[in-house]
């Protein structure tokens, strides 16, 4: 079964894709316009122009999965523009949940030598 788990890599697609695209034309895109193996252990994000669907693509050692969602009223919060980043598996998680997750920060993870 396929899973997300927080170890999954997820690349988001920038442009928007033509929705009639099928799993084919997307892994077609994975390897032209990101320079990715659509048969990773990863998802690769895609959305279309109006920003209320996103398409989940991913390889599941024997086979394709591809998840859809469709927002029926609202839009999906697109990250600011860079060169296809890497999310992790909560990020994606925000980002389907309507969450701007480039707003969003973490308090820093600290690491100590001693106690006391």
């Amino acid at each position: 079964m396929f899973r997300l788990d927080e170890r999954l890599k997820v690349y988001l697609h920038r442009a928007p894709v033509d929705f009639r695209l099928n799993i084919n034309g997307l892994a077609t895109l994975v390897q032209q316009a990101l320079g990715l193996d659509p048969f990773a252990a990863c998802v690769y994000v895609f959305s279309n122009r109006r920003r209320n669907r996103v398409k989940i693509l991913g390889w599941d050692r024997n086979g394709f999965w591809l998840l859809l969602k469709r927002l029926e009223e609202d839009r999906f919060i697109w990250p600011a523009e860079t060169a296809a980043p890497t999310l992790t598996v909560e990020q994606l998680h925000w980002l389907l949940e309507g969450i701007d997750i480039g707003v969003v920060q973490r308090h820093p993870q600290r690491v100590y030598q001693h106690v006391g």
